[in-house]
């Protein structure tokens, strides 16, 4: 069976996470270990048992979730004498996600990983002040319909399409007001809802040029290595292998959409079969199933999916 290994990104986040594997595998602890000394944070600490509001600052939720995802990366190689290399036709992952995946690949070490998205949240945080910007899910809309609600709604403002989830699942970001009006030009359009999100910045538009600047400098003074295995890049939803053209999507990415429905829809013309999804939740596995009914999902999140996936290898 062809597979691809798929890594979720902000929103799969949850008080807990990481602990059951942190508690059953040495080798998943000694991620968490490495991620807290490489920030100089107790990250691991809010991951197991802080505050759900802690954990969910853009600055801690971004490394938390690859921490996660590393893990049982890890766990898997430990456990099942598992390499992606062997495995996957190809990684990608949902925004922050894809700092996951080029990790898991081996073309940025996991302290690296862990710096830069400390710092991408960060500065994704600082781009606009807290209540001038938004983001909201039109449902119901394709991506051509909701980009269209986006550019009528903007009269002046910054609104546009941000993430292209899932057939009929579409997020815009921008500045509030625009967002907003933005609400009731979709649903004059059809979409089924059309709700604000609980996000503290809006993320993947033009707003976030100060951040893109600030990850730009960052990803400069940071080695990457080819990837073992293809990755799917967000910003083209096609494959990239060079190390410095990985470098400047990541610039991208920050202000780019997050072309997640084109890039499994790609996966699948490549003929893959199956998406694993490594890592805290089960969203990119619901968005799977939405976008084509005739892949399978997994997860491997927990010593139990671990165990079960390595039994249907």
């Amino acid at each position: 069976m062809k597979r691809a290994f798929v890594f979720p990104g902000q929103g799969s986040q949850a008080v807990g996470m990481g602990k059951e594997l942190a508690e059953a595998f040495p080798v998943a602890r000694e991620v968490f270990e490495e991620v807290d000394d490489a920030l100089g944070q107790k990250l691991s600490t809010l991951m197991f048992g802080g505050l759900l509001e802690d954990l969910t600052l853009t600055e801690n939720a971004q490394p938390a979730l690859m921490s996660v995802s590393m893990a049982v990366v890890r766990v898997l190689q430990s456990e099942g004498n598992f390499t992606l290399s062997d495995h996957a036709a190809f990684v990608a992952g949902h925004s922050l996600g894809e700092y996951s995946a080029l990790t898991a690949v081996g073309s940025l070490e996991i302290s690296d990983a862990a710096r830069l998205l400390k710092l991408r949240g960060l500065s994704m945080q600082q781009a606009v002040p807290v209540g001038e910007g938004a983001m909201a899910a039109l449902l119901g809309l394709d991506f051509e319909a909701a980009e269209a609600v986006a550019k009528e709604a903007a009269q002046g403002d910054v609104c546009s399409a941000a993430n292209d989830n899932a057939p009929g699942q579409v997020v815009i970001s921008g500045h509030k007001a625009a967002v907003e009006r933005a609400l009731d030009i979709a649903k004059e359009k059809g979409a089924k809802r059309a709700v604000l999100l609980p996000v503290s910045a809006p993320f993947h538009c033009s707003l976030m040029a100060p951040a893109a600047d600030a990850m730009a400098e960052a990803l400069a003074g940071v080695t990457f290595r080819a990837p073992s295995v293809p990755v799917i890049c967000n910003v083209s939803a096609d494959v990239v292998t060079d190390p410095e053209t990985i470098r400047k999507l990541l610039v991208e990415q920050v202000t780019g959409i997050v072309r997640w429905r084109e890039s499994v829809e790609f996966m699948k013309a490549q003929e893959v079969e199956q998406l694993v999804e490594l890592g805290a939740g089960k969203v990119l596995s619901g968005l799977t199933r939405r976008i084509d009914k005739e892949l399978t999902s997994t997860n491997a999140g927990s010593p139990a999916e671990i165990e079960e996936f390595l039994k249907s290898l």
